[in-house]
Order: C-alpha cells, then sequence, then structure tokens
C-alpha cells in the first residue's frame, strides 16, 4: 500500500532512512497519517504549533487523518478532543485500532455474526459499524473474540475471552501496547491483558494496531490515499508500523523519541525523514552524503574514529566514537550524524555521547 512518487528530482523515497527531499513533504505526499500523543498534542495541551501546522498542512492540500492505538475513545471523543486543544477535524479524520480490529474481525466471520467484546465504548462502536453484533458471554456462541483496552475491563471479562477463544474461534487484539501512560504515571495497557488471555489459553491473537500494518492499511483505505506519510514521535510504533505497513515516516521530536535513541535504532526504528516538529512537512529534507570514515549533511560533518580513549579508572578502551563539527541547522547536524552511525556494523556499540552534546549546545545556541 506504498504510495508513489513520479517526480524525477524526488523519486520515491521507499523505507530508505533519511532519505532527502529537494521539495517540502506536503508537495510530495497527499496524505498525512499523524499520530496524536507527542505529534498533536501531550495529554490536555496542544504540542506547540501544532495546531497552526497542521491548518496549513490542509491549506496546502495534504489531507490530514489521526491514527490512535487507542481503541478505548471512539472517533467522536478523540475529534472533542482535539477540537479542545484548537485542532479541527471530523469524525471522517480520524481512525482507531478499533476499527482497524472491528475489519479484522469482519473479514473473518460471516456478516452480522456475534462478537465477544472485551474492551469498551470505543469498541463496541466499531464492531457494531461493521454490522456485527457485540456480546459479552462465551454462552452467547460468539463466532470471534476482539479486545481492546478499556479501564473497565476486569477478570470476568478476560475470562469470558478465555472461555470463548476455547472453541478455537478468532481472536483479534486493538494493539499490544503494554503500558499506558495516565496522570498517575505509567499503567498497565492493552498489552498486559492481552497476554492474561494468551497465558490462560496458549493463543496468539491477529493484532490491528501499531506497529502491525491494518492500522496504517486501514486509514489509506478509508481516505482514497495514493501517497500517504506517516508522522509521529515513537520508534517502536510510529516509525515500526511504518516500515512494516511499506509506508514512509517522519519522526517528529516533540514526543518521546531523543536523538540519542536514534542513534542505536536498528533499521526498521529508522524514520525516512527527521525534523524537530511538524513545521518539517514544509521544509526540504537534505539527504546525507556517505563519505569512507563518517558522513556529510549541509555545513556538517561526522566522522567515526577507532582511536583508544583514555577512560580513568577503568583503563584505556578502544571503542569507536564518532566526532561532528559543523554549523548552521541542527537536524542537518543530526542527519550527518546518524548517517554515519547508522553505516558501521553495530551502532550500538559506537560512542557518541560527545557528538550529541555538541548537537544540543548548537540548538541551545539558537535558542
Amino acid at each position: 500500500m506504498t504510495g508513489s512518487i513520479t517526480s524525477e528530482a524526488d523519486p520515491d523515497p521507499g523505507l530508505t532512512p533519511l532519505a532527502g527531499a529537494t521539495r517540502p513533504l506536503v508537495e510530495l505526499f497527499d496524505t498525512g497519517l499523524f499520530d496524536l500523543d507527542g505529534v498533536v498534542y501531550v495529554g490536555a495541551d496542544a504540542v506547540p504549533r501544532a495546531p497552526e501546522e497542521l491548518k496549513r498542512a490542509r491549506a496546502e492540500g495534504l489531507r490530514v487523518t489521526f491514527v490512535t492505538n487507542n481503541a478505548s475513545r471512539t472517533p467522536d471523543a478523540v475529534v472533542d478532543h482535539l477540537r479542545k486543544v484548537g485542532v479541527a477535524a471530523s469524525v471522517d479524520d480520524v481512525v482507531t485500532s478499533a476499527q482497524a480490529a472491528a475489519r479484522l474481525v469482519a473479514d473473518r466471520v460471516p456478516a452480522g455474526s456475534r462478537v465477544l467484546v472485551v474492551g469498551g465504548e470505543g469498541l463496541l462502536v466499531a464492531v457494531r459499524e461493521r454490522g456485527l453484533v457485540p456480546v459479552a458471554s462465551a454462552a452467547d456462541d460468539p463466532a470471534a473474540v476482539v479486545q481492546g483496552f478499556h479501564p473497565s475491563v476486569g477478570w470476568r471479562n478476560l475470562a469470558e475471552g478465555a472461555y470463548a477463544l476455547a472453541r478455537d474461534i478468532p481472536w483479534v487484539a486493538s494493539n499490544v501496547d503494554r503500558t499506558l501512560p495516565t496522570d498517575g504515571g505509567l499503567a498497565p495497557g492493552n498489552g498486559t491483558l492481552v497476554e492474561v488471555i494468551r497465558l490462560a489459553t496458549g493463543k496468539m491473537p491477529v493484532i490491528a494496531g501499531k506497529p502491525a500494518p491494518p492500522l496504517f492499511h486501514e486509514t489509506v483505505e478509508r481516505v482514497g490515499g495514493r501517497r500517504p506519510l506517516v508522522i509521529g514521535d515513537r520508534l517502536d510504533t510510529d516509525i515500526e508500523g511504518a516500515h512494516a505497513a511499506g509506508m514512509p515516516s517522519l519522526l517528529v521530536l516533540t514526543g518521546v523519541t531523543t536523538l540519542d535513541d536514534l542513534v542505536a535504532a536498528p533499521p526498521n526504528h529508522r524514520p525516512t525523514y527527521l525534523a524537530d516538529d511538524l513545521a518539517g512537512l514544509f521544509t526540504t529534507h537534505p539527504a546525507p552524503r556517505r563519505e569512507p570514515n563518517g558522513a556529510r549533511c549541509g555545513a556538517w560533518t561526522a566522522t567515526i574514529e577507532d582511536a583508544s580513549r583514555d577512560d580513568g579508572a577503568a583503563g584505556r578502551s578502544s571503542r569507536a566514537r564518532v566526532r561532528l563539527s559543523g554549523s548552521g541547522d541542527p537536524m542537518d547536524g543530526a542527519r550527518a550524524l546518524l548517517s554515519a552511525v547508522w553505516a558501521t556494523d553495530d551502532p550500538g556499540e559506537i560512542d557518541a555521547a560527545e557528538a550529541l552534546e555538541v548537537l544540543r549546545a548548537h540548538r541551545k545556541s539558537m535558542g
């Protein structure tokens, strides 16, 4: 379901990390699949300038969609949250993992089938939307089990799911996020609850949400996108999911992922494009140029050195490190650094601390 980009100046980037773009991304892609928390808002507050950037993206022709792993809320509830933080949205702009899960169930059972729902309102609405009949008990002889997070899910709901799966029927989970951020800290997520049923039954569900492909495919199909771009802040859901779905991605640094995290990122966690925030949709993205011992991007150069260094009481270490020098756009520095490190056999073994500190100091000096 990847889109094809036909411009000679900007060929289809595929899944190439830091592919580069000589034109703004809003000119290259027709549909943006935006993650929510960390990209559009953080809790009850909008990410700075995100509402304005989304409005501008729409004005420049990008079809803006909002893609969420949260199966507990209906699209109406998501729209209400978006409007409260200043982002215009309608239910047609929102696709949830509950909706993707309901489609997977509908593809596996006859129309009008009873489906045991282990979850809340978001999943109930999505199941009904597909013409299926939600039930709460294995005694209702369901044709499938569908599971998604909701705070009300308890032992009885999990037990009914396990009872139903004894008959070897399809089991679909909205997502398997192990934790859920709350005001009180990290709480057990749907993945933890899925694990309870898995341990009880020995069965494995089909996964609908990120990082699995179905949620991305569901979104593109609903809006008729031809050249989709995934925009997210998490490597293990947004970027990994984009790779799994075969779609290019833009990582923004407004959420949980830092440049430190990116240095050791495995290939399926490496984004096609990188930006500080959603303003990256409206800029070009220089592609780093590989050099024999590193990489260059803009006015920045990253060089891999194998020199020994003094580690004080720990003695001498021959761990390779990367040196970074240059000026100008710090994102170019990040691209050079990442390209150099990712070209090595084992990025996780490269000491990038000094280079990252150079970038942090430069970004701070630029305000």
